[in-house]
């Protein structure tokens, strides 16, 4: 195994691209994010719940997007990386038999704190399954 570098503020520039990130969509992703963010709801678990509901499938949850986001960038950023905000907002579902692609850049950067923003969306097979923006303070 080896040990991850970080990313330094200096090396980073505008329009800098992180790397595409595929991530199978699968019933345990979903249901074991749910379990692992403590959220029951049954339309994360429960297929005949979620069905009744009128999704074909059970269902991601925000929390469990959320970690995949911060997974993204910090697989890209070394785990020197701080994260000073991430801002996301939902748009299709993830569904299992799907697979959710990350693609991101450097959108900003601030010297006098050493923050990076990056803007990344994750796309599914329905579009647009989360889009936002993290800010990273880098050493």
């Amino acid at each position: 195994m080896t040990l991850q570098n970080t990313k330094r503020f200096d090396d980073v520039r505008p329009g800098e691209t992180l790397p595409e990130l595929a991530i199978p969509i699968t019933v345990g992703l979903v249901t074991g994010g749910a379990i692992a963010t403590r959220d029951y709801f049954p339309g994360h678990h429960d297929l005949n719940a979620a069905q009744a509901l009128g999704s074909p499938h059970i269902f991601m949850n925000i929390l469990t997007t959320n970690g995949l986001v911060q997974r993204y960038v910090e697989e890209w950023a070394g785990p020197e990386a701080r994260f000073a905000s991430l801002k996301i907002k939902l748009g299709a579902p993830n569904y299992p038999g799907d697979s959710m692609t990350f693609n991101g850049a450097v959108t900003g950067l601030d010297a006098a704190t050493r923050t990076v923003e990056i803007t990344l969306s994750g796309k599914n097979s329905m579009g647009n399954h989360v889009t936002g923006t993290v800010a990273l303070v880098l050493p």
